[in-house]
């Protein structure tokens, strides 16, 4: 990430001020930063306050805050691992600024690490006059001995000092949010009135929350929609050091990128190009936000110490850190209840933890981020007071009522775009929920849905709520042997009744996809009623993108 894009990330300016300030830099040189304080669009002290935020790049071996010696076997186990020839794929490699790249290459050559092997432009495999490099055999043996030190390849590590430092700076804390920014994140979702409200304070304390209620109403969704409200990036390292041990951070399957953007010719594309350049030890991200669930444990929440490597790996929390910790399931991990509590205390209470090394060495982490406990049982069956007392905000999400259904299953026809039979719901409670005694479920819409949408394909017919296609769903949902087999009776009876098409048409080759809404993002009512506007169609759902709705509920 470049520093005009980093200064649009954070809402200090836009795209179209850093490009007027590309064009000045480009006539009359300077930096950027000079040329945006002289447009007026930014203060003097508002770039510095940005300017602090990020992490500054090295400018020297020193500069880098790590042991020189440590860094030139790094940089001899990434020769030899990569088959590194040149600066530049070192540059890359290593993620150091080209000058000081240059000083190790001079190290390394000093001291008879490396030699010269000619130009690369010869070897056919670039156009630039770059010196190629090949390690001597005193350098071959430098890599290995620091290959028995750790196994660890990738961009040099930052010292721990540097990271706990950056985690204050963006603290979770520093990233207010407010009603409209909460509503707008959670839009994709039908929401009753006055539940943002409830949900803002937990959300902007950036301690804990509990959710709790019923299985299969949104819990999981909204927790991690919560997340969305945070808009300003962090920087996360790829990897830390401390005390010469190296500590893994930075995970590709959990943390989100704020720099993968198309290289198209626009403002953004050169601001990558043609502003200063931040430290590539970092990674401009998101908040992060992590999600573990049953198979949580104990060991989990430690560094894990790989034997063979000799380096760590993050424990999830940490990974979450300046964002969102999402306990799901909570009450059905592998560990007691009881245990999984006690090992929050201290985070929760202090807002710090402490974390061993194998050395036997503990070092203590700065535990910023939201942490939310969501769970489908009694809160009063899983903790005591003490801890209840721990956790500031508790949560129900309730079952939605029979107005919640009705909005949610009308959105999620209109996503599928399918047509809903004025009749349909008041026969789906008649057969099934007043029948049975259920209480219905936020998902349920979006699972019946579903199910009619795989018979249809399966028989060759156009989408249709067909009395006999919803049962057949229903009878799916149910997990009463006897009532599934009353459901499939009333279905058999309906289609004897009315036959299938004989030469029904061919089938959709795929579901159509869901709209956005028309609403957009600011269509969440905050104080008002949810069903006055149209609802968006939920989106990440396992069964069909059916939003969920919630039943005002008395907060414990």
């Amino acid at each position: 990430m470049r520093l005009g894009e980093f200064l649009v990330a954070r809402n200090v300016v836009t795209e179209d001020n850093v490009f007027d300030a590309l064009k000045l830099q480009r006539e009359h040189g300077g930096q950027l930063g000079e040329h945006l304080v002289n447009m007026g669009v930014i203060t003097s002290e508002e770039l510095a306050d940005a300017l602090a935020y990020f992490p500054e790049p090295p400018r020297s071996i020193d500069d880098t805050g790590l042991n020189p010696t440590q860094l030139l076997g790094h940089t001899l186990k990434l020769i030899h691992t990569l088959g590194l020839e040149t600066a530049s794929e070192l540059e890359r490699a290593i993620a150091l600024p080209g000058q000081v790249c240059a000083e190790l290459v001079e190290a390394i050559r000093e001291r008879e690490l490396v030699q010269m092997m000619g130009s690369a432009a010869l070897t056919g495999q670039s156009s630039s006059n770059e010196i190629r490099y090949g390690l001597t055999a005193r350098g071959r043996d430098w890599a290995m001995e620091a290959l028995e030190s750790n196994q660890y390849i990738g961009p040099a590590p930052v010292p721990f000092d540097k990271w706990i430092e950056q985690i204050k700076k963006q603290s979770i804390l520093t990233d207010p949010i407010n009603p409209r920014s909460l509503a707008e994140s959670l839009s994709h979702l039908v929401l009753p009135d006055g539940f943002i409200d409830e949900l803002g304070p937990a959300v902007n304390s950036g301690r804990s929350a509990l959710i709790y209620g019923p299985p299969g109403n949104g819990k999981t969704t909204i927790a991690e929609g919560v997340a969305e409200a945070f808009k300003s990036l962090v920087f996360i390292p790829h990897a830390v050091e401390v005390d010469g041990q190296i500590i893994k951070v930075y995970d590709e399957a959990l943390h989100r990128r704020r720099d993968e953007n198309p290289e198209a010719e626009t403002a953004r594309t050169l601001v990558k190009r043609r502003t200063e350049t931040l430290d590539g030890r970092w990674v401009p991200c998101y908040r992060p936000v992590v999600v573990a669930g049953g198979e949580l444990t104990l060991d989990m929440l430690n560094f894990v110490y790989n034997e063979t490597a000799k380096f760590y790996e993050a424990p999830l929390h940490v990974k979450a850190i300046n964002g969102v910790f999402l306990i799901d399931d909570f009450g059905r991990q592998q560990v007691e209840p009881s245990d999984l509590l006690n090992r929050w205390i201290i985070p929760l209470e202090k807002r710090v933890d402490y974390l061993a090394l194998v050395t036997g060495q503990t070092i203590q982490v700065p535990f910023d981020e939201l942490l939310i406990f969501s769970t489908n049982l009694v809160p009063d069956d899983l903790m005591d007071d003490a801890f209840l007392r721990r956790i500031p905000y508790k949560i129900e999400i309730g079952t939605p009522s029979r107005e919640m259904y009705e909005a949610i299953f009308r959105a999620v026809c209109r996503g599928k775009k399918v047509d809903l039979p004025e009749d349909l719901i008041p026969f789906i409670y008649d057969v099934y929920y007043d029948h049975n005694g259920k209480l219905p479920s936020n998902y349920q819409p979006g699972f019946i849905i579903d199910r009619v949408i795989d018979i249809c394909r399966y028989h060759g017919v156009e989408t249709e709520l067909r009395r006999d296609f919803v049962l057949y769903a229903l009878g799916n949902l149910s997990s009463d042997a006897d009532d599934a087999r009353r459901l499939a009776a009333l279905s058999n009876e309906y289609r004897d009744q009315h036959p299938l098409p004989t030469n029904p048409p061919a089938p959709e080759a795929s579901a159509p996809e869901t709209p956005v809404s028309e609403t957009g993002a600011n269509g969440a009512a905050v104080n008002g009623s949810p069903l006055e506007r149209e609802p968006a169609v939920g989106e990440g759902f396992s069964d069909g993108a059916a939003p969920h709705g919630f039943e005002p509920r008395e907060v414990a």
